[in-house]
């Protein structure tokens, strides 16, 4: 949520411990945690409240839309399909070629 590292979490436990001491660290810890609950429990009912849970379904919903339109009008599929067939008419022109090279010096060695 933070993106806050291991050592970064002990250096602030140790900040705090020198703070406000050992006796008092697990009443400033419960103050904390009861603080992060009711500020959760509030940014829910402003998200309920304002209808966010909806937009941001929406615009999820459109975000999933979008992408399967970028895949599906992607050209560089196109591009491949169209490749693959020339270059498999290319090898088959070359093989062709080398059958009738084949046969003119069969002929000539005759």
């Amino acid at each position: 949520m933070f993106n806050i590292g291991f050592s970064e979490i002990i250096v602030i436990l140790m900040v705090a411990f020198f703070i406000v001491g050992p006796k008092d660290l697990p009443k400033v810890a419960r103050a904390l945690a009861r603080f992060f609950k009711q500020m959760k429990k509030m940014y829910a009912e402003f998200k309920e409240a304002m209808g966010l849970d909806d937009v941001i379904e929406d615009l999820k919903d459109t975000e999933r839309e979008i992408a399967t339109q970028v895949k599906e009008l992607d050209p560089r599929v196109d591009l491949k399909s169209a490749l693959d067939d020339a270059q498999k008419s290319l090898k088959q022109a070359e093989r062709e070629t080398m059958k009738k090279q084949d046969k003119t010096t069969e002929k000539k060695e005759k």
